[in-house]
């Protein structure tokens, strides 16, 4: 196939049956074709973080933020990233920054800074 797209869903396939090197795979194919597409670099730090690979996912959605600055799920990512990596008030600005992009029904941004600040309570608790 010529087509990114094409390769970014069959990533997304291999992804849900978590054949993560070879959805990694096709993403390389992907980003040979059309190099500046957020879309596979988005979905390439997914697929790291299902590997629990966030130090490279972060580099991945640091570089996707940069060429999207208005996407309210690359900030959700990197507050999940960020969250995984210890760096808690990091993961909370980026959740705040996702939820004032997309304030609409965001439950999942919602829940997870609810998530994140209950953690911060019960730590202070100790």
């Amino acid at each position: 196939p010529q087509s990114s797209v094409l390769y970014c869903h069959l990533s997304l396939a291999l992804y849900e049956t978590r054949k993560f090197d070879e959805a990694l795979g096709m993403l390389k194919l992907a980003a040979h074709l059309e190099p500046r597409n957020p879309q596979v670099w988005f979905q390439r730090a997914t697929i790291l973080m299902a590997m629990e690979k966030n130090d490279e996912a972060l580099k991945e959605l640091m570089d996707v933020q940069t060429h999207s600055p208005k996407e309210a799920q690359v900030y959700f990512w990197l507050g999940k990233v960020c969250k995984k990596l210890g760096r808690i008030d990091e993961a909370l600005r980026y959740f705040t920054f996702a939820l004032d992009l997309d304030p609409k029904d965001n439950t999942q941004i919602k829940n997870a800074l609810e998530r994140l600040e209950q953690a911060d309570v019960e730590e202070e608790s100790f």
